[in-house]
């Protein structure tokens, strides 16, 4: 089969390589997947260019956490699937529900991911994908998807109808942020650097849109669209560059859900005893666990909530679709069909 792989001490993309590996056969419990689509995440870039946090790589991994196939062979013992069906791999291979556990995550050292034409997989670690929805779709949930709905919906009190959401940037979190927080009532303020990502962001259901370039004070706009009371919840991305205004947008009670580090930024203010004096919380959000994912699943079947899919780009183009991401061109999810 082919795969892609990012070879030990990897500092950027030139390093990407497509090679043939042998085509995986089941043990007990595993299933063999026939991947047909995967979908970028930031952490993809940090993994190719050598910078994210983990064991150094004793060896070549192939890289994407995010996919969708179908099964075509299990098994002795496989009970949950059978070939045929479609299937999305869950993140965190092990963490099936409750407490965070410290289990392997797909696409980083040491563990293989999803860009390859054949993966083997604990059946655990699988969840059904719904008929309704391709394989493009189904491709770009894992992480981006359930970490939103964990954000939303799990940590502290999850929201309800009636409640605002901020959501940074338009991103593939923040986008299905967007998305379910629109399904579950809420009003969502959504920021960008970029008048066309926010004109395509109120297309998808937001209600009020910052330019943080022409707003730099953007929690400032964010308390004055809110009337000075602050949003309820805060999906926040950006990492220390940008969490002491989250921290200042949030209101009374409300909750911020630290995820990213996409500014980058060294020494920033990451102080949260503002939040102190709303009675509000900071809860760290690292993806989730599989019964989050098929709860997910379930919501969007009932809303018909369909990915914002960007762009797809074909296996052998895989490169080209990590510039693209690089380069920050996208909205919503980036997509490679396998």
């Amino acid at each position: 089969m082919k795969a892609y792989e990012v070879p030990p001490g990897s500092k950027g993309l030139s390093a990407l390589r497509l090679v043939d590996r042998p085509d995986p056969k089941p043990g007990p419990r595993q299933v063999v997947v026939r991947i047909r689509a995967a979908s970028l995440n930031f952490r993809d870039l940090a993994v190719v260019n050598g910078v994210y946090p983990g064991p150094p790589a004793a060896g070549a991994v192939i890289p994407l956490s995010d996919g969708a196939g179908e099964v075509l062979a299990v098994g002795e013992g496989v009970t949950r699937f059978k070939p045929g069906d479609r299937v999305s791999p869950t993140f965190f291979q092990g963490w099936i529900e409750g407490k965070p556990r410290p289990v392997p995550a797909l696409g980083a050292a040491p563990v293989d991911g999803v860009l390859a034409e054949q993966v083997v997989l604990h059946e655990d670690g699988l969840v059904m994908l719904p008929s309704w929805m391709s394989f493009e779709e189904g491709g770009s949930l894992a992480c981006a998807a359930v970490t939103a709905w964990h954000a939303l919906m799990v940590a502290g009190n999850p929201v309800k109808p009636g409640d605002s959401v901020l959501v940074l940037g338009t991103g593939g979190v923040s986008m299905f942020a967007l998305q379910f927080a629109r399904a579950a009532g809420c009003r969502v303020i959504a920021t960008s650097s970029h008048d066309e990502k926010l004109e395509r962001a109120k297309k998808h259901g937001a209600t009020d849109v910052i330019n943080y370039k022409t707003h730099p004070d953007w929690d400032k706009e964010v308390m004055r669209l809110t009337g000075g009371k602050g949003v309820d919840c805060v999906i926040e991305v950006g990492g220390s560059g940008t969490l002491a205004r989250s921290m200042a947008s949030v209101g009374y009670g409300g909750k911020v859900s630290l995820i990213g580090v996409l500014t980058n930024a060294q020494g920033g203010d990451t102080n949260p005893h503002g939040l102190m004096f709303k009675g509000a919380s900071l809860h760290g959000i690292f993806v989730g666990s599989r019964v989050m994912y098929e709860d997910m699943l379930a919501a969007m079947t009932v809303s018909k909530i369909h990915p914002i899919v960007d762009k797809t780009f074909a296996f052998a183009d895989a490169a080209s679709a990590y510039q693209y991401q690089m380069e920050g061109k996208h909205f919503g999810k980036v997509v490679i069909k396998v």
